[in-house]
């Protein structure tokens, strides 16, 4: 009876250690995908770049890349708050820098990387993506979005913002929740470093 109890015991538990290392398994898969440095989005070849068009939904938190009617990108992204909603309207990329910093504190020095002006002060770039709007109305994309975004477009380039579009119906509802919250500051001499543009280059952002 006492062997029988004891074998008993002894599964239970094992099946107890086999569940929580399932779960921890499952549960380190879906934390490294949730992480904006772990998305790499698929982008089609522009074939006639005068044809691509930006389209940013504010409400779904998407921006895709068209040319035509055609999806060539399709990426997550983090948009203005309440008090500080990014704009809405049809603008133009009319400016881009691939090692852009931030010149205004708090914050000054900090990499904007592969900035893509539309509207004074106001650009897409490389940031830390929430699942919820937390900018100041910059578009924070992440990183090798950003990288094959400012390869796609052009100056003069349309972006077109609204609260929603038709591809947060379709592709939009296809792509990941990213959350960067509880990933970790990358060290400030980093980050202060040229070696960040280095790792931009290459569509990485440190991790």
């Amino acid at each position: 009876m006492q062997t029988l109890t004891h074998i008993l015991r002894c599964s239970v538990r094992l099946l107890a250690l086999t569940a929580l290392a399932l779960t921890l398994s499952q549960c380190a898969t879906k934390k490294k995908g949730s992480y904006s440095v772990h998305f790499d989005p698929p982008a089609k070849a522009v074939k006639n770049p005068s044809a691509v068009k930006v389209k940013l939904s504010t409400g779904a938190q998407r921006v895709y890349v068209m040319e035509g009617n055609e999806v060539l990108l399709a990426t997550p992204c983090s948009v203005g708050t309440a008090n500080t909603p990014t704009p809405h309207g049809t603008f133009s990329i009319y400016s881009k820098t691939a090692n852009r910093r931030r010149v205004s504190s708090p914050g000054a020095g900090y990499p904007m990387t592969f900035w893509m002006e539309f509207k004074s002060a106001y650009g897409m770039h490389w940031g830390w993506v929430k699942p919820y709007p937390c900018t100041h109305g910059c578009v924070r994309l992440p990183i090798k979005s950003a990288q094959k975004i400012f390869s796609m477009v052009r100056a003069g380039t349309p972006l077109i913002i609204a609260s929603s579009h038709p591809e947060d119906a379709t592709i939009g509802k296809t792509l990941p929740v990213l959350d960067d919250s509880t990933l970790a500051d990358p060290p400030d001499a980093y980050m202060k470093s040229n070696k960040v543009f280095e790792d931009a280059a290459k569509g990485k952002m440190y991790y």
